[in-house]
């Protein structure tokens, strides 16, 4: 809890919106009832932790949540941290029709709400869902209310608690509506796990596995990102995964040569990363680059990736809607594997994907998580190990 003698969110922002302190952050009306706040991503090839960063690490700093010198920063988190303040706050509103996301300078607007009520989203969950707390009921007479809120065509599923604590892999809100369709997950649930699996298979042979531990993603490349490209590749801290040398598996000499002329033509690679609202890659390499997935126009030709510009692989919203209908019973288990065919069209109905040259698998591990806490996952769960420190960046 909060010391008294500490400012509550809306006091302390609006002193920061006061201050001018912070570019960026700004009334959006002469009548002060709506702000702007900065909303850059990490990925941008403009960012700067310094400037774009500030505000979300000064909150961190307010909440002894960071202290300087002494605690490693984590510009990913500090905005986390901030986001999902705003969105449990009932002091605030986001106003999506407002927000700006997609300029130079992108940025987001909340309204103030002066006349909100008391209260924490996490309780109106508890007090609406009847949320099952480590498999107990919370009254024998809440048993039978659970039973048919939370029944599916298969089982009884149980939310477990840490999908309503802050600062999880998601962090659920949720408004105190009666009478309202039962929904296992609130339009604003966030998404802050965001590693990634990355399986690369060479003819059909796992050359390399990594987990992503980079809030800001992954460079597939064949070498390294050249030193002194940040403006154009983005942040350092973007982790690189280089793909091994064709010697690493036993290949023809014919096939090995063919994948050596294709390797020469990754040299800047692609990039990848998962942001709350879903999977997004980039390419830059000059080989043609394919790919399969949630979000593919094509499930039987190929569908290619244009250079230099940014696609969406997964959306969340969409993976989450698709989960809820699975939970009640109404439809199949929502698809998250991504795959990326280099060199090769792809789906290619003619030619299995084993004799491609070079297959990147890739798995957005929120995903994983949801699954396996609602025992979807089955098969490709045995083998992630969620939160193995061993497994974080490991190459096979």
């Amino acid at each position: 809890m909060e010391e008294d003698s500490k400012l509550h969110l809306k006091e302390w922002l609006i002193a920061q919106i006061e201050s001018g302190k912070y570019e960026g952050l700004c009334w959006e009306d002469e009548q002060r009832t709506m702000f702007r706040i900065p909303w850059k991503h990490a990925a941008k090839k403009d960012y700067k932790q310094t400037e774009d960063a500030a505000l979300f690490k000064a909150w961190a700093v307010y909440k002894g949540k960071y202290r300087e010198g002494r605690d490693k920063s984590d510009p990913t988190m500090w905005k986390t941290r901030l986001r999902c303040a705003l969105n449990k706050s009932t002091d605030f509103q986001e106003v999506p029709e407002r927000n700006q996301l997609d300029i130079t300078e992108p940025y987001k607007v909340y309204r103030i709400q002066h006349d909100s009520v008391p209260g924490k989203p996490a309780e109106y969950l508890q007090k609406n869902y009847q949320v099952v707390k480590q498999g107990k009921p919370r009254s024998p007479n809440d048993s039978g209310k659970q039973k048919e809120m939370l029944l599916t065509s298969r089982e009884v599923k149980q939310l477990p608690e840490d999908l309503i604590r802050e600062h999880t892999y998601c962090d659920i809100t949720g408004k105190n509506q009666a009478a309202a369709p039962v929904t296992f997950f609130s339009p604003t649930l966030e998404i802050t796990d965001l590693r990634m699996q990355v399986k690369l298979l060479y003819h059909g042979h796992m050359v390399m596995k990594v987990t992503t531990t980079s809030p800001d993603g992954c460079f597939i490349l064949q070498g390294r990102v050249p030193l002194g490209n940040e403006q154009i590749y983005g942040p350092c801290s973007v982790q690189q995964i280089s793909f091994p040398s064709p010697s690493s598996v036993c290949l023809p000499s014919c096939m090995a040569e063919a994948m050596n002329r294709l390797l020469c033509h990754l040299e800047r690679g692609v990039l990848l990363w998962v942001a709350p609202d879903g999977v997004f890659i980039k390419r830059f390499c000059q080989g043609r680059v394919f790919w399969s997935g949630p979000m593919a126009q094509n499930t039987d030709q190929p569908n290619k990736l244009d250079r230099e510009k940014t696609f969406k692989l997964l959306d969340t919203a969409t993976f989450l809607n698709v989960l809820q209908n699975c939970l009640q019973g109404k439809g199949p288990t929502p698809s998250y594997e991504i795959e990326l065919c280099f060199g090769e069209e792809y789906p290619d109905p003619n030619v299995p994907k084993t004799r491609k040259l070079i297959i990147a698998q890739v798995v957005p591990l929120f995903a994983v998580e949801l699954l396996q806490r609602f025992s979807l996952e089955e098969t490709e769960g045995k083998h992630l190990s969620l939160t193995s420190k061993a497994e974080r960046g490991n190459v096979l």
